[in-house]
């Protein structure tokens, strides 16, 4: 029992090292007295957290601003019930974890809230359905809360997380069973179909700007800049290092895109940036101190995550399926394991 609770405690610093904070204790301080005497504003807390934590970043302001982008991104497109998913998602995730015990320190700071908040969005945006699709929503957040729990001590033997991977798994399970389910319907973008039609090649760069930065919207899958622009002020206020590197993934994965003629619908929607920002993030601000090597190294891996996501979109397009968060996870892990010395940067979890 103990070493198992040392286990525990191990994968909570483990998940604690890779959140990047900015130190905002001072301004922050009533705000973390009020969440140590009142359990729903704690639980409030975690909840915002978790909304940040998509981001890797540990701030509930940063979450509170993700979650008015989200809404107001979901208003401009006409479909406010993906913030209601979100909402429901991250909320349901971190009771699920409340429930199974999961480690306290870890859910604090909302590591069990943001998979199944993209998981709430998935589901209503993928799916067609009444009154029982709220109930898909709800199950599947609870199964990636559960996900997320089964992959940590599988993924600690080579030192990795989890990230978005618990969301990936599980809403491609929801949407592949839709399939045999007459109460919901399937309303991907693509219907299934075999790989190989392109559409035409992007506009040129002017014309698509407003994409790379609906590109950092689309991590929530969202098709909005408005919401892609405050989920950039939300990564500022927490680390201004997040920031830049977010917008670095979106301009590169996007030149990218329009150099190799990817289709213009997708890339002037930001779909070809969205997994580059995660990826950005992740190893630029994150995981690797700013040196040369490893600004080289990242810029590398937000290219390779573009191709890792064609290959996907290749594999899955039989199906109907999108990639997801696929692409940044993959691409992710493999760019962790490959180099781990660039003078990593482990900072204290943020507090604020």
């Amino acid at each position: 029992m103990a070493s198992r609770r040392q286990a525990l405690v191990g994968d909570a610093v483990l998940l604690a090292a890779l959140i990047d904070g900015s130190g905002m204790s001072s301004i922050a301080e009533p705000w973390r007295r009020l969440t140590g005497r009142n359990k729903a504003v704690e639980f409030v807390d975690m909840c915002l957290r978790g909304a940040a934590q998509v981001m890797l970043q540990n701030n509930p302001l940063t979450g509170l601003l993700i979650l008015i982008a989200i809404g107001v991104g979901a208003g401009i497109a006409g479909a406010p019930r993906l913030v209601g998913g979100a909402i429901v998602g991250v909320a349901v995730g971190t009771v699920t974890a409340l429930l199974l015990r999961a480690d306290a320190g870890s859910l604090r700071q909302g590591l069990f809230g943001f998979s199944p908040l993209l998981t709430g969005i998935g589901v209503l945006l993928f799916l067609r359905g009444g009154a029982l699709l709220w109930l898909l929503v709800i199950f599947g957040a609870a199964a990636t809360t559960i996900t997320t729990l089964a992959l940590i001590p599988v993924l600690r033997t080579w030192g990795l997380l989890p990230f978005t991977f618990p969301f990936v798994l599980t809403t491609w399970a929801v949407l592949m069973g839709a399939y045999q389910f007459a109460a919901v319907t399937v309303a991907t973008p693509s219907r299934p179909a075999l790989p190989g039609a392109h559409s035409a090649p992007a506009s040129p760069v002017t014309d698509v700007i407003p994409g790379m930065i609906e590109g950092v919207a689309q991590v929530y899958l969202i098709p909005s800049a408005v919401a892609g622009a405050i989920i950039v002020l939300g990564l500022a206020v927490n680390s201004l290092r997040a920031a830049l590197f977010a917008i670095i993934g979106t301009v590169v994965a996007s030149l990218v895109a329009i150099w190799y003629e990817a289709g213009a619908p997708a890339v002037e929607a930001g779909l070809w940036d969205f997994n580059a920002v995660l990826t950005a993030i992740a190893l630029g601000a994150v995981s690797y101190r700013p040196t040369l090597p490893a600004i080289l190294y990242t810029l590398f891996g937000i290219i390779a995550t573009v191709f890792v996501q064609a290959a996907l979109t290749t594999v899955l397009q039989p199906l109907g399926i999108p990639t997801l968060t696929a692409p940044f996870v993959i691409t992710t892990w493999l760019f962790l394991l490959a180099k781990r010395h660039f003078g990593q940067d482990r900072p204290a979890p943020a507090t604020a």
